[in-house]
């Protein structure tokens, strides 16, 4: 029997930025279904991984596969049809804050269906309601608290049905307890959308909690991935490191920064 192929293959990624070598010849596999968290300090090229996943940001070498399909050979048409199979949860939200709630988690449908704005209307607020926000469909972001906004986001990402979410540090700026909401929403949106999940972070309470699989990434390569429960028993002093926040071993302020 042939394996079941992944979801999402990242193999040999290479990206500079001038002199900055980001990507050093990354290698990931996500399954689908998977709920992976790749872990990393800031700087480490955590965002940029989900771009090259996402398709806007090409390697310098290497390929990522999506779905069977060679992201970088896709022309324009076929990486807007690629991008539809994604929803994004973006780190700030980033909401429109000329568009109201409803506004703004129908845009893409707007953009990109043909659909009616009552018909999007309708959507958008099944969507809110997933998220456990009802009523705000005509509220403004500037009325929204962070956490609200959050769960805004989550609901645009999942309004066009996506197959893949991405999750750019979901729980930043969010207090313990409103992170601990929206990490129970993202493990809520997986089982019930049976959606593969990619999120990056460096909050390990997070990680531990909405992760199948974690991975760690370090100067430019993934150099473990294992199950939440092998990665806090892991015996690498980089990875050890990292997870415990330590200001000791092999990872230096002016490397990487290690984990808060």
């Amino acid at each position: 029997m042939e394996p079941i192929q992944p979801m999402i293959s990242c193999v040999d990624l290479y990206k500079s930025f001038g002199n900055n070598q980001v990507l050093h010849g990354l290698n990931l596999n996500v399954a689908r279904g998977e709920s992976m968290v790749v872990i990393g300090g800031s700087g480490t090229g955590k965002s940029v991984l989900l771009k090259h996943i996402i398709g806007l940001l090409a390697p310098d070498r290497g390929q990522v596969f999506v779905d069977g399909d060679d992201v970088s050979h896709l022309d324009e048409e076929g990486l807007n049809r690629l991008r539809q199979k994604f929803g994004m949860l973006f780190q700030g939200a980033a909401l429109f804050d000329s568009m109201t709630v409803w506004e703004n988690v129908g845009f893409g449908l707007m953009q990109h269906t043909k659909k009616k704005k009552s018909e999007i209307r309708d959507i958008a607020s099944q969507k809110l309601k997933m998220v456990g926000m009802v009523g705000v469909e005509d509220m403004m972001p500037a009325d929204l608290s962070g956490g609200m906004k959050k769960r805004v986001g989550l609901a645009r990402a999942i309004a066009m049905e996506p197959q893949i979410i991405l999750y750019d540090e979901p729980t930043t700026g969010l207090d313990p307890i409103m992170a601990d909401v929206i990490n129970e929403l993202i493990i809520m949106l997986r089982e019930e959308l049976k959606v593969t999940s990619v999120a990056i972070t460096h909050d390990m309470v997070s990680a531990y909690k909405i992760a199948d699989r974690l991975a760690m990434l370090y100067k430019g390569k993934i150099i473990e991935v294992g199950t939440p429960g092998e990665i806090k028993a892991t015996d690498n002093p980089i990875v050890r490191q990292f997870i415990t926040g330590s200001a000791e071993g092999p990872i230096t302020a002016g490397n990487t920064l290690v984990a808060a």
